[in-house]
């Protein structure tokens, strides 16, 4: 990873060709030699800094297969099923995925636009303060709290935590400690959405390696990776159930590919672009019961010494915003065994990937 901060001063594909340098150098470090990709991937939203024009920054006069998918955050556990089929197909060796932008002195995510084609319909529901992610996915935050009986204690018990997690984390942007009459105090967006409650608007970038098992016998192993989601909080004028996001679609098959079960992960990296989210993924995910939420949340059982780690790093909401690459980048560390308030021997990691109805989850396995 790069730094992280709210102005970085360099380009977007300055701050890509240093995470990946970066990146293949720990990789060389691994597998005992240079490693050059054969293939690179990375996801944007018309914000990053374009594969081809990355190639050139790192020297490769040539290049196999690469692609830039279209997308956000649904795409962070995702992609690395992409990286591995690659690897499995045979179509590369090494494949190098990445993520990039200027999140805060750049183009920025929190609002919408009037237009015709993608995004269309957005401008029938923009007249009535649906103006970006925030607002909409308040809406459906303030009906899953109301539900589940959770409180604004409970919003603050996460974003307090993933502040103390961050407070041991030097990358982190978030480092302070946040008490509940502070978290009161903050300005609200969108009800029941403060400020605090969302995720951190981030200049940076991350990258990681993904190759065959025998090339690097040491290195955490991509188990098993899902994608998909239905009619949820992205769409919710086609949904039966707005609080309804992706990770009550994707728990079950991820459980039957990986032959696992809740209790086997040992640490959740949950992308947390709004507190309400951790709760919601918790419940789906198996982790804990709705009845149990309100007990594991006021007893900081989420900590990374907790019954539940999550996001030990701090997350999207502390650490910083790179669309949930940073978080697939801590459960690696984790499962190296040297991560930002290791959780003891972790040997499961979670990883999830949110866009409303639709998202990935991965479950990755150390060595």
């Amino acid at each position: 990873m790069t730094a992280l901060s709210r102005a970085s001063g360099r380009t977007v594909l300055q701050l890509a060709a240093e995470a990946c340098r970066a990146a293949l150098a720990d990789a060389a470090e691994h597998t005992g030699g240079t490693v050059r990709p054969d293939a690179v991937l990375t996801y944007h939203l018309n914000d990053s800094a374009p594969v081809l024009y990355l190639a050139r920054s790192l020297g490769l006069h040539e290049i196999g297969w690469h692609n830039e998918i279209l997308g956000g955050g649904t795409q962070s556990a995702s992609i690395l099923a992409d990286a591995a089929m690659l690897v499995d197909a045979g179509l590369a060796r090494t494949v190098l995925v990445y993520r990039a932008l200027n999140g805060r002195s750049g183009k920025r995510m929190n609002t919408l636009g009037l237009k015709l084609g993608e995004g269309t319909e957005e401008q029938f529901t923009h007249p009535y303060g649906m103006a970006g992610p925030v607002h909409q996915f308040a809406l459906a935050g303030r009906r899953y709290l109301h539900d589940t009986g959770l409180a604004e204690r409970h919003t603050h018990a996460v974003v307090a935590q993933s502040r103390a997690h961050a407070a041991r984390n030097p990358r982190a942007l978030r480092r302070e400690p946040l008490d509940l009459a502070a978290y009161l105090d903050d300005p609200m967006v969108a009800s029941p959405l403060r400020r605090l409650d969302c995720c951190q608007e981030t200049d940076g970038a991350c990258a990681l390696v993904v190759t065959a098992a025998g090339r690097a016998p040491a290195a955490p192993r991509i188990h098993a990776v899902v994608r998909g989601g239905g009619p949820g909080a992205s769409a919710m004028d086609k949904a039966a159930d707005v609080t309804r996001i992706f990770s009550s679609y994707v728990a079950p098959p991820l459980y039957a590919a990986a032959g696992m079960k809740p209790g086997d992960i040992d640490v959740a990296l949950l992308y947390d672009a709004y507190s309400w989210l951790v709760p919601r993924q918790l419940e789906d995910f198996g982790l804990v019961p709705r009845a149990d939420l309100d007990g594991v949340l006021s007893g900081r059982e989420i900590a990374w010494n907790g019954s539940v780690p999550v996001n030990p790093h701090g997350g999207l909401l502390s650490e910083g915003y790179v669309h949930g690459l940073n978080n697939v980048a801590e459960a690696v560390r984790q499962l190296r065994r040297t991560g930002t308030n290791q959780v003891g021997d972790a040997a499961v990691a979670l990883c999830t990937g949110f866009g409303g109805g639709y998202g990935s989850a991965a479950l990755l396995t150390a060595a």
